[in-house]
């Protein structure tokens, strides 16, 4: 027997970490996603989607003991241990070993998608965020390196961004500068990495600290290490002679000098630079790597916006092949919110440009012919829903954000023609139905 009882009401609220994207937000983001998509494919670039969903061992492993902690990991029905992609990399590693028969080497490809991350939320930083990368597989050279780094640059001058500096160092020179210090055992240097990758974000005396309880060194040893990327103002060449004094490889350097080399022949030198304190914490890689930082101090704090790098034996634990590799990767939700700080998000990129109203049931038909129209000639139009007095349809039409507003009464469609009206000033003109589009399209580029 049916009963009155109340419907339950279900709190309404997102995850802690994750959020919603509405209108005025979600569109300057997929336009930025249209611009960078645009930008890849010019660089010769395909696109690539991987799912959202892998299994657990394709993933662990692969990102270093704290990445491995940040996965959403889970059994699913079919009792499989799966996990949501932590970044866009290591699914590309496995679609390479898997599909290898299907790709042609050297192979371009990008990819624009989410990932997860069970992170502590901050500012420009949530849980479900998007990446867009771009990678190059297949090649091993100075070349395919400087090509992922003039691709990520020239993305972010797409996006009208000029103050960005992309801060390259290689894995190699890392190492070397432990070894230097007096740590030679590789497990405690990965330890060692891990940490000054947090030199950024935590004092010097942390660092140490870190270094001191991961790897078991002294304290003087700890010490040296934290010291040797402490210099400030370090060069190629000083820091070719300290390896060299210490009787290091400088193999890493040379790579350095030509990639530079090479990104400044594209006309971009004075948007990259070499800093030996990049340090990168992911385990895969093992060449090249980069953080790329804004320069404008209303900006101070949101972090890197793209970062990267090579990682040369990453495509190998999925298949006997050596297969090496280099990619970018921007953080589109992070780059989204330095850009609003740098008020270059546009604030009606989302508005409708004209509102084509309705005078009554009898003009309907007219109307959505009007908006065909207009729509046909590439315009952002919207026919109004809801009718009435043609002041309310009006009173919409600004709180859209429309700049112009379409009006056919009786003697409009009798005669052929339509209103438009400028509601930034109120000024109406009467044009012939078949002119309107033109008009509007004159109108708006003004």
């Amino acid at each position: 027997m049916a009963t009155d009882q109340p419907q339950k009401l279900f709190k309404a609220q997102t995850l802690k970490g994750f959020r919603d994207y509405m209108p005025e937000l979600m569109a300057p983001r997929q336009a930025m996603i249209r611009l960078i998509e645009a930008t890849f494919e010019r660089h010769g670039f395909q696109p690539l989607q991987t799912p959202a969903l892998e299994y657990l061992e394709t993933l662990a492993g692969k990102y270093g003991e704290e990445g491995d902690k940040l996965l959403y990991r889970f059994q699913d029905h079919g009792e499989r241990h799966v996990a949501l992609r932590y970044d866009l990399t290591v699914p590309l590693a496995r679609v390479v070993a898997e599909h290898r028969n299907e790709i042609q080497l050297p192979f371009r490809r990008y990819q624009v998608a989410p990932v997860w991350r069970a992170d502590k939320p901050q500012r420009g930083r949530v849980r479900e965020f998007f990446q867009c990368d771009a990678d190059i597989v297949g090649v091993n050279s100075a070349i395919a390196d400087a090509e992922t780094l003039i691709t990520g640059l020239s993305v972010l001058q797409t996006l009208g961004i000029d103050g960005a500096v992309l801060h390259l160092n290689h894995r190699d020179v890392l190492f070397g500068l432990i070894a230097a210090a007096g740590v030679t055992e590789k497990a405690q240097q990965i330890a060692c990495i891990r940490a000054i990758d947090k030199l950024d974000k935590i004092p010097a005396a942390a660092v140490q600290t870190e270094i001191e309880t991961g790897t078991g060194v002294d304290a003087e040893t700890a010490g040296r290490v934290v010291g040797q990327f402490l210099h400030g103002a370090m060069t190629i060449a000083s820091v070719a002679d300290q390896l060299s004094a210490a009787g290091v490889d400088t193999a890493g350097l040379d790579r350095l000098r030509e990639v530079l080399a090479l990104v400044s022949a594209a006309g971009l030198g004075d948007r990259i630079r070499f800093d030996p304190t990049i340090a990168r914490g992911l385990d895969y890689y093992t060449g090249i790597i980069y953080e790329t930082r804004l320069t404008d101090p209303r900006v101070k704090g949101i972090g890197a916006v793209m970062s990267g790098g090579r990682y040369d034996g990453l495509i190998g634990l999925f298949t006997k092949e050596a297969i090496p590799a280099v990619g970018i990767s921007l953080g589109l939700d992070r780059l989204l919110a330095a850009m609003q700080e740098l008020e270059l998000v546009s604030k009606d990129s989302h508005a409708v440009q004209v509102y084509v109203t309705v005078f009554s049931e009898a003009q309907a038909v007219t109307a959505i012919q009007l908006a065909r129209l207009l729509r046909q000639a590439g315009l952002r139009a919207e026919l109004d829903l809801a009718g009435g007095k043609l002041g309310k349809q009006l009173e919409r039409a600004s709180k859209r954000g429309a700049r112009l507003a379409v009006m056919v009464g009786p003697d409009e469609a009798t005669a052929g023609t339509a209103v438009l009206k400028d509601l930034r000033d109120g000024a109406q003109q009467t044009v012939t139905q078949e002119d309107l589009a033109r008009t509007a399209g004159a109108l708006l580029a003004v």
